[in-house]
This record gives structure tokens, C-alpha cells and sequence, in this order.
């Protein structure tokens, strides 16, 4: 039975891997019906994970192999179906479908359309078969496929000179990426003998348990995980080719930032019992994503092109998700990739209508709030909001202070509603103040139901291990919390102190990036350079 389910699950894939082998000419020529199969294929995808979703609820994982070679290398092709992977297959095949629905319109009439569907199609194959994989080396495999596809999907209009620029970048940082997670690979294979999940999971499992001893290489393995998970998730220092992306259709903006980024966080939640042996890579985890969170928050703010701020709005959500993920709150950066995914899908997809919808926009000038009427503002909204993240949580049967970076993610969910209630506190009528507090508990309830959700969902297969706190895990947490704080104090200060010559000068710094991508640049000149055909 296992086998018949997981082929069923797999042939949507592989069908839409297949459309990837046919020849660009003839896909162009048949451009609308390629944009149909596609539809087809990941709707198709859509209701087998939907199904699998009461299979897995009801029945535990799929299971399934379908080839096995036993030398030089044990290898086994397959399917493995857990509650992670039918969340994830879930969410990529309905945005695939989504995406497929919008871009058949939006592309009509364009010469190149059928090569979009083409190398589209393909790259949802691939993220799904990474997604559904049921050991590391087909893991690796579908990695180096996604981006493979998402390479030529970047190289759309090959005419114009940045994005192709552009995804030379990010051809030199996936190949990177690669290169720490076959180095992990061949590290967990000769530490646990093995591949597979199931088996490497059960080692992990034993080791955190005291049952079993981990190896030196146990640490190296999470920290190459964790180095390749920040080359696809776009996190600092290998972050700037996501903004020079920007250049090709809004389908393929769309269809990588609501998907394929993902790769990167499921990599960690996925190997997540791993990397939680690893608490170096968790760190090094916690650091890099609140330093990408805080730099994609502040830079995305003075940028004048919808289309990269959006790109770093998604830079600074995927930073927040590492963030939660080296706390060793798993589950809820799988609900923020779910809930991210949909929101920029839509972002992207609608962004066309921003002008419209802003010019019929009619927002009246009010006079500004006293100093004092401020202050006290401030208060009320911070007691509100520290009220209402444990009032809901209680309320939900959580301990926001038992769960793993609950302290820092408690405290940055507050300042996050300390900002919705601050505004409709301090702007003076009654009914916008009731109107942001009902708000903002609305808010705060629904996450902490749709986290204690998630949390029951995913339980099985996702990390529980707390790792014991040291000096450094403190000096890490108290960096990230004071990292938030301050810039949420520069955005609440930001408009009495706009005309400082400090703040003028951040904000043109700023608007730059921070000229974070300058020795990015300056590598992908010097290699296209060095392996450039003589003429």
C-alpha cells in the first residue's frame, strides 16, 4: 500500500521534471497548452498531498522504496511522506498552481512563454522531489536541480546585461552552497554509516538521548548544514543576489521568494535532530539570521523600487525564520515559511496594482500627538502587548517561557505588537484605540493557535533536544534581543529625528545596502574574467 501511495505521489513530479526535457523551440510553440499541463500537473500535486496529509494524520509517514543499489555506495530512490513534507508539498504545489494560473495570462503573447513553462515546471518538480526525498544524497541531488531550474528561469531575458549579471551571482553562490552540503554529506555518511533519514535520525535521536557517543565530526556536520542552508535562504553574507534578481518576470520573483528560498529553512527543520548537535551551528544560526532579519528590515525601508524592497522584506523574513530555527523553535519557523509563502506570493503577484490601489487612497493629515501623550502611549501599548502574548498563549495551553528561544521570540512578538497598539494609542479617538487592541489580540491569538497547531502537527519530525545553556548560548540571545530593541527604537524615532545629519547619512547607507554586495560583485567579475574564452 505504501508503494502504490508514493508512486501516485511521485508521478505528479515526475511529469513535471520531464516537461524540463523538452526542447525550447518546441515548448514556445506550444506555449498555452504547456501552461495548462503545468496547471494540471500541480494541481494534480496539490490534491495527492492534500490526501497524503489524511494518510500521514491517520496512518504515520510514507514510506517507500522504489530502486536500492547496494555498492559502491548504498543508495536507495524513494519517497519519504512525513507531516514536515506534506506541509511543505502542500504549500510549493498550490503556489505552483497559482503561479502557472497567473503567469499563463501574464506572459500571453510573449515569444519565450513556453521556455518560462518549461523551466518552471521543472523547478517545481525539483523542489517538490527535495521536499519528498527520503535520504541526503537525493536531498543533494534535487538541491543542485532547483537550482539548475531556477538558474534558467533567472536568465529569461538573456538581453539584458544585469540579469544575467545577476544570476551569475547566484550561480556562484548556489554552487557554494553545494559544496558545503556534499562535504556534510560525505561527513554523515562515514560518521553514521548511512543516508537515510530514518536511520540517521534514530542515531541522532540516540546521541542526544546519552545512548551513543557522536563523533568530532558530529559539530562540522550541522555547521556545513547550516553554511549551505544560508546560500539558498539568502542569508548574510550571501544575500545580494536575491535583490539583483529582479529583473525577470514577476511569475519568477513570485515563484522564488515564496518557494524556492524555502529550501534553505526546510534543510534545517528537516535535519533538525542533526543540527541540534551541533550547538556552534545553532548559534551561528541564531547570529547571522537576527543580523539578516534586522539588515533586511532596515534596508528594505529606503528603497524606492516596490520589487526590491519586497526582496528584502524576504531577505529579513528568512533571517527571522534562521533566527527561530538556531533558538530551536522549529515548528514555528515552519509556520513562518508557510505564512510568509502565501503573503509574498500575493505581494509579488499583485504588485502590478500598487498604483492604483494607492492613488484611490484618501488618508486625512491629523495633528501629531503630544511628547508626553507619547510616553504614556508607549507604556500602555507595552503592557498591553507583553499582556497579550502570554494571556493568549496561556489561553492556548503553551508556556511561551518553556519553549526553546521563547524569552527572545516573546519579547520580539511584543515589540512587534507594541508598534500596532502604540499607534492607534497615542492618535487620540477611542475607537481607533479599542479598534488596535482588538487588533492586535486578534493577531496574537490566531498565532498562537495556529503555532500550537503546527507544533502538534509536526511534533514527530522535528528536534525537542534542549541543549543545556552555556555562557555563550546567554551572550548570543541577549545580542539578539538588544539587536531588536534598537531597531525598533530607531523606527518609532525615526520621524523626530529624521532631520539629524546621522540619520540622513544611515538612510543613504542604507538605501546602498550597507554596500554589503561589493565584494560579492567584485568576485563574480573576477571569475567570469578568468573563464571567459580567449578571443
Amino acid at each position: 500500500m505504501n508503494e502504490l501511495t508514493a508512486g501516485l505521489l511521485a508521478a505528479p513530479v515526475v511529469l513535471l521534471l520531464a516537461v524540463g526535457l523538452i526542447p525550447s523551440r518546441r515548448a514556445n510553440a506550444a506555449a498555452q497548452p504547456l501552461g495548462r499541463l503545468t496547471m494540471l500537473l500541480t494541481g494534480l500535486m496539490l490534491l495527492g498531498s492534500l490526501a497524503a496529509a489524511v494518510r500521514v494524520v491517520t496512518g504515520g509517514p510514507i514510506d517507500a522504496a522504489f530502486l536500492r543499489s547496494g555498492s559502491p555506495v548504498p543508495f536507495c530512490l524513494g519517497v519519504y511522506v512525513d507531516a514536515l513534507a506534506v506541509v511543505m508539498m502542500v504549500l510549493i504545489s498550490f503556489i505552483g498552481w497559482i503561479i502557472a494560473r497567473y503567469a499563463i495570462r501574464y506572459l500571453q503573447g510573449d515569444s519565450g512563454q513556453g521556455r518560462f513553462f518549461r523551466w518552471m515546471s521543472f523547478t517545481l518538480g525539483a523542489t517538490l522531489l527535495l521536499v519528498m526525498s527520503c535520504n541526503l544524497v537525493m536531498f543533494t541531488a534535487a538541491w543542485m536541480l532547483t537550482s539548475f531550474g531556477l538558474h534558467q528561469l533567472l536568465m529569461y531575458y538573456p538581453e539584458r546585461t544585469w540579469a544575467v549579471w545577476a544570476a551569475r551571482k547566484k550561480f556562484l553562490i548556489s554552487r557554494l552552497g553545494d559544496v558545503m552540503l556534499i562535504a556534510a554529506l560525505i561527513l554523515a555518511y562515514r560518521g553514521f554509516g548511512t543516508t537515510e533519514y530514518r536511520e540517521i535520525m534514530a542515531a541522532a535521536t540516540a546521541i542526544q538521548e546519552g545512548a551513543a557517543v557522536g563523533g568530532a565530526g558530529t559539530a562540522w556536520i550541522g555547521i556545513l548544514l547550516v553554511l549551505g542552508a544560508m546560500t539558498k535562504s539568502a542569508q548574510v553574507p550571501f544575500h545580494s543576489w536575491l535583490p539583483d534578481t529582479m529583473e525577470t518576470p514577476t511569475p519568477v520573483s513570485a515563484l522564488m521568494h515564496a518557494g524556492v528560498i524555502n529550501a534553505g529553512g526546510f534543510l534545517v527543520i528537516r535535519l533538525s535532530p542533526l543540527v541540534s548537535l551541533s550547538p556552534i551551528a545553532l548559534d551561528l544560526l541564531a547570529v547571522v539570521g537576527a543580523a539578516t532579519a534586522i539588515l533586511g528590515s532596515v534596508v528594505m525601508l529606503t528603497q524606492t523600487s516596490l520589487k526590491r524592497s519586497l526582496a528584502y522584506s524576504t531577505i529579513a523574513q528568512m533571517g527571522f525564520m534562521m533566527l527561530q530555527c538556531g533558538l530551536g523553535a522549529f515548528s514555528a519557523a515552519l509556520l513562518h515559511i508557510v505564512a510568509h509563502s502565501a503573503y509574498k506570493a500575493h505581494a509579488f503577484l499583485s504588485c502590478g496594482s500598487v498604483l492604483d490601489t494607492a492613488a484611490r487612497l484618501k488618508v486625512p493629515t491629523l495633528p501629531g500627538p503630544s511628547t508626553s501623550r507619547l510616553a504614556l502611549a508607549f507604556a500602555g501599548a507595552m503592557a498591553l502587548g507583553v499582556a497579550i502574548v502570554f494571556g493568549t498563549f496561556q489561553a492556548v495551553g503553551i508556556s511561551i517561557l518553556a519553549k526553546p528561544g521563547g524569552v527572545v521570540l516573546g519579547l520580539i512578538l511584543t515589540l512587534a505588537l507594541t508598534q500596532l497598539l502604540w499607534k492607534g494609542l497615542a492618535a487620540g479617538p477611542v475607537g481607533l484605540a479599542l479598534r488596535s487592541i482588538a487588533s492586535a489580540f486578534l493577531v496574537a491569538l490566531m498565532y498562537s493557535v495556529a503555532y500550537w497547531a503546527m507544533d502538534r502537527l509536526v511534533a514527530s519530525s522535528i528536534s525537542h533536544h534542549m541543549i543545556a545553556p552555556s555562557i555563550l548560548s546567554f551572550v548570543v540571545q541577549g545580542l539578539v534581543a538588544l539587536g531588536f530593541i534598537a531597531v525598533f527604537l530607531l523606527q518609532a524615532l525615526l520621524g523626530p529625528l529624521a532631520n539629524r545629519g546621522w540619520i540622513r547619512a544611515l538612510y543613504v547607507h542604507a538605501m546602498n545596502g550597507f554596500y554589503m554586495d561589493i565584494p560579492a560583485r567584485r568576485l563574480t567579475a573576477w571569475f567570469y574574467r578568468q573563464t571567459a574564452p580567449v578571443q
